[in-house]
């Protein structure tokens, strides 16, 4: 959804972040596929390690914070200034500013050694 709002340069509408409330990974088990969920950054890698050694196809349902764009490890010029001047008409930009510096900062620092996968 974040991806529609970018790319047409306007802020949250109904029709870029009206997802409905759905047990995903719950209806993939019922149609015999491999549903799992994660809803605590620390359960994401466990998840992902299931979901890569699954016997068959998999749901990955994750629970995430609506107020995090997700950004591209390589974003363009482009998106960024579409990104910048759809941010007035964000109803919750001082959300989206707070929770996009975030991670740019963590991109940018490194974290902690207890912090890092495997170093708990």
């Amino acid at each position: 959804m974040w991806e529609e709002r970018i790319q047409g340069g306007v802020g949250k509408t109904e029709a870029t972040q009206s997802i409905p409330d759905f047990p995903y990974h719950k209806y993939a088990e019922l149609i015999g596929l491999r549903g799992i969920y994660a809803d605590d950054p620390a359960k994401v890698g466990a998840a992902w390690d299931a979901a890569l050694s699954a016997d068959r196809p998999v749901t990955l349902e994750a629970r995430t914070d609506p107020n995090v764009p997700p950004l591209l490890p390589h974003i363009t010029l482009q998106r960024a200034k579409v990104f910048l001047s759809m941010l007035p008409e964000e109803p919750e930009r001082g959300s989206v500013l707070k929770n996009t510096t975030r991670q740019v900062m963590t991109s940018l620092l490194p974290a902690p050694k207890e912090w890092r996968p495997g170093h708990a």
